[in-house]
């Protein structure tokens, strides 16, 4: 636990663009509504490296996916999304939502336990709140954190320095994994089964949008800096949504991006 809390402490100096100087003292700005692109040259050259990655390798291995039986699909889905409780539920406590935390534990253990490890989604079936999922660079965001610069990353995409840094606590700490008992057996999300997670969930995510992507990227004048609209307006709608309660969130989950209007 004290290994977590540093991490987060240092995760709070990354997102520098949330914190001015003053007579040697920290002190909070107010949050820009606008995410800067300082490092757009940059982030462009990645953009078309992901471009071309996509169209040789993950665009034809979604069409893959996507031809797969209805039922395997859905079971795939459910399985990620179980596994996703694991980052949502100590964001949960993060942000102060114990009853929350309390409520995707119990998503958690029916899903894994009656669900076979996720694949069935008895806890919805039964009644359960819909989910929704949570991450350590939305929990910054709600602690105050501005999102830093905009970010397109290697294969990953777009970003923040904000997100990234969220990122950064799921592959290199240990205890910010949440840690359940299951017949005296301790099981965690480690980081290879995350980054497995994260490249699965990316193909299911493409495999959902391909009619979407190839439409905006059509329709748009500048199909970068749309990419980059959509993203940044998603991550502040949804901690503005985690902060107010009370906020529209235009893309919650993954499969919102289908109603993408590109006209």
């Amino acid at each position: 636990m004290i290994r977590f809390l540093k991490i987060i402490f240092l995760l709070f100096f990354l997102g520098s663009n949330s914190f001015a100087g003053s007579d040697g003292e920290l002190e909070l700005k107010k949050k820009s509504k606008t995410t800067k692109d300082c490092f757009e040259p940059l982030n462009r050259a990645t953009f078309a490296f992901n471009q071309g990655l996509d169209k040789a390798v993950f665009k034809p291995v979604a069409k893959g996916y996507r031809s797969l039986p209805p039922p395997i699909k859905k079971g795939t889905g459910n399985v990620l999304n179980n596994l996703s409780t694991l980052i949502t539920i100590p964001n949960n406590v993060l942000q102060g939502d114990i009853k929350l935390a309390g409520i995707n534990t119990g998503r958690l253990v029916v899903n894994t336990t009656i669900g076979i490890l996720g694949i069935f989604d008895v806890a919805s079936e039964i009644g359960f709140p819909a989910y929704v999922k949570e991450d350590y660079g939305q929990t910054l965001g709600t602690w105050g954190v501005g999102p830093g610069c905009y970010l397109v990353l290697p294969v990953l995409g777009p970003s923040t320095i904000r997100d990234t840094a969220g990122m950064f606590v799921n592959v290199m700490g240990g205890d910010p994994y949440y840690n359940i008992s299951v017949n005296g057996n301790n099981e965690y999300l480690d980081g290879e089964l995350y980054a497995a997670t994260k490249m699965l969930s990316a193909v299911e995510f493409r495999a959902t949008n391909i009619e979407s992507f190839e439409n905006l990227e059509k329709n748009s004048v500048d199909f970068y800096a749309s990419v980059r609209s959509l993203y940044t307006q998603d991550r502040e709608n949804k901690i503005e949504n985690n902060q107010r309660g009370s906020i529209k969130v235009i893309y919650k989950e993954d499969e919102d991006w289908e109603e993408i209007d590109t006209k």
